[in-house]
């Protein structure tokens, strides 16, 4: 629960563990290279997944659209050129509608073409699947009539469909009209060559901005990878350096259990008070052992979420007025007053977290205060929660030791011996998860001050 100092070049507790840490570094290093690379897959295959399935939707729209028109054109014109099959005369304009005319230029009078649509071409096909007007079939080598087409129309549905006409791309709608209890064809070709030019280069624009985005993506990916893998090998680093210390720190009670376990053994045949202190030292460093244990096993299970607050409405000055009493022999045995100055202070909290908060901060307060001082510890209500300070009359905390004071195992270079090096880690997340702060810092007078600010909850 102290503030002690940490040697760096003691941090390693064996031989074994300097000259694994190269290795470790390397292994931390393929870990992070391999998890950066999959964040920036996930990032890609994500982006190249929503690419494909919103440049397939739009493809597929546009692509709908334009054989919607068309189609629709196509069925148009064939409703246009139905009176002239079904009226006394084939091939006459009809009424109020387009003008039809058998253009100069067709190859036969069946051929007729819309006068004010230009681009489509249409032909009438006779009961006998003869072209009317084309008695000798010139339109055969250009595939036309479409007979697929025909058939289908002649079984009573409005048949579309795309082809190639001439080796060119085109759509054929073909159906059946009635003259004189016979089944005519109209057939209305229309070029799709424009149409699949418009797709060519949707498809052309839809795979380079793919690309581009898919590129940026990847590049967002990268530096997103980077930002997000800081946490990670900051982790990796604190685990290192946490396994370090804390072998430092076991390794210690462990070599004076050791040597007093080695001093006892050469002595067994003396009586066990002729021995000196050395069942005294096994004791206090077995419970060094404990305590560090205990908080190290703490520390574990706060990493891992697995330690749950037992919050209920408590007074944060009774839980105060409950904790100093254990901390009493520490602070007679040097003659240090521990003076408490407690107001009511209502809130949600875990009464045994926040004794255990209280005790750790005044027996860090006990061991860095001079003999015959005092510690002062306060209680008060403030509008949206409590306050809590803890304060000594030591030499305070150097402003370069501030921001590393609730760091794992750092102790200060003028840290009095005992503790472990946890308590005020354990301090910080008791405060945070109560939704409070805690810092620290130094008074007017001199000495350190711990302030504690917890919501009412």
């Amino acid at each position: 629960m102290t503030r002690q100092l940490r040697l760096p070049w003691t941090r390693p507790s064996t031989v074994q563990a300097l000259d694994a840490e190269p290795a470790a570094s390397g292994d931390d290093a393929r870990l992070l290279q391999r998890v950066r690379w999959r964040l920036i897959a996930w990032s890609g295959g994500s982006t190249l997944v929503v690419l494909l399935v919103l440049g397939t939707a739009i493809y597929l729209t546009v692509a709908g659209s334009l054989a919607a028109t068309a189609t629709a054109q196509l069925e148009q014109r064939a409703r246009d050129l139905a009176p002239i099959v079904e009226g006394p005369i084939p091939f006459g304009p009809p009424e109020g509608g387009p003008q039809i005319v058998a253009r100069s230029d067709a190859p036969a009078p069946g051929i007729v073409f819309l006068a004010d649509e230009g681009a489509s071409l249409a032909l009438i096909v006779g009961p006998r699947g003869e072209v009317v007007g084309d008695p000798g079939n010139t339109l055969a080598p250009l595939g036309l009539p479409d007979r697929a087409g025909v058939d289908a129309a002649r079984a009573g549905r409005i048949d579309v469909r795309s082809t190639s006409v001439a080796g060119s791309p085109a759509r054929i709608l073909s159906r059946a009209v009635e003259r004189d209890g016979m089944t005519y064809v109209i057939q209305v070709v229309q070029e799709r060559a424009t149409e699949e030019r418009t797709l060519g280069v949707l498809l052309m624009v839809l795979g380079l901005g793919g690309l581009l985005v898919l590129l940026a993506s990847l590049g967002v990916g990268a530096f997103y990878a980077e930002r997000a893998l800081v946490p990670i090998r900051d982790s990796l680093r604190r685990q290192r350096e946490f396994a370090a210390d804390a072998s430092h720190e076991l390794r210690t009670p462990l070599a004076v259990i050791r040597g007093s376990l080695e001093h006892l053994r050469r002595n067994r045949e003396r009586r066990v008070a002729d021995v000196g202190t050395a069942l005294e030292d096994l004791d206090a460093e077995a419970q060094r052992l404990t305590d560090l244990v205990d908080e190290l096993l703490l520390l574990a299970r706060t990493d891992s979420g697995a330690v749950q607050l037992d919050l209920q409405p408590i007074d944060l000055a009774e839980v105060a007025m409950d904790a100093l009493p254990g901390l009493a022999a520490l602070a007679s045995e040097r003659g240090i007053r521990v003076e408490v100055d407690a107001a009511p202070a209502p809130l949600s909290g875990d009464p045994a977290r926040l004794r255990q908060l209280i005790r750790i901060l005044v027996d860090n307060a006990v061991r860095h205060s001079p003999d015959a001082r005092g510690v002062a510890v306060t209680v008060r209500p403030e509008p949206n929660g409590v306050a809590l300070a803890v304060e000594d009359e030591g030499r305070g905390i150097r402003e370069e030791d501030l921001p590393h004071v609730f760091d794992r195992f750092w102790r200060a270079p003028d840290a009095p011996p005992g503790g472990t090096g946890l308590g005020l880690a354990i301090a910080r997340w008791i405060v945070e998860r109560h939704g409070g702060t805690i810092v620290a810092g130094n008074r007017a007078q001199g000495g350190a001050r711990f302030e504690v600010r917890l919501p009412r909850g």
